[in-house]
């Protein structure tokens, strides 16, 4: 089992990126702590912290369950994508383990599609 996220412009040829459940709760773990906090120490994921304390534009991305749930809008990626490439950037400078360059190769297919989802003026599936 596992998750992917492609652009719901119904085009089964638009790339996607894909992740097992736990690859994708590993690289939401490393995006919050490049944020400054700790997700498991969040409402939802294990911990008791709100999210109205934390100020991270990736919230619709990290907050949203892995089955199910809204679709992220076209101005959600548009808010999410500089974010993720400045954090990508940022893991490409200090280099890494295996994890990381994992990660690192994941925010770039997200980053993709995420882009085209903006240029498309289509939502971000989630399947």
């Amino acid at each position: 089992m596992g998750l992917v996220l492609f652009p719901g412009d119904g085009d089964n040829s638009s790339p996607d990126v894909s992740w097992s459940y736990s690859g994708f709760a590993a690289f939401r773990q490393s995006l919050a702590a490049a944020d400054g906090f700790v997700l498991s120490k969040m409402w939802g994921f294990g911990g008791e912290r709100p999210w109205s304390e934390v100020s991270t534009v990736l919230e619709p991305l990290l907050d949203h369950p892995d089955a199910g749930g809204d679709d992220l809008s076209p101005s959600d990626c548009a808010v999410i994508l500089p974010r993720l490439e400045a954090i990508t950037d940022q893991w490409t400078r200090e280099g890494g383990d295996q994890v990381l360059q994992q990660h690192i190769a994941d925010a770039r297919q997200l980053a993709g599609v995420l882009r085209l989802c903006i240029e498309k003026g289509v939502p971000l599936s989630f399947l």
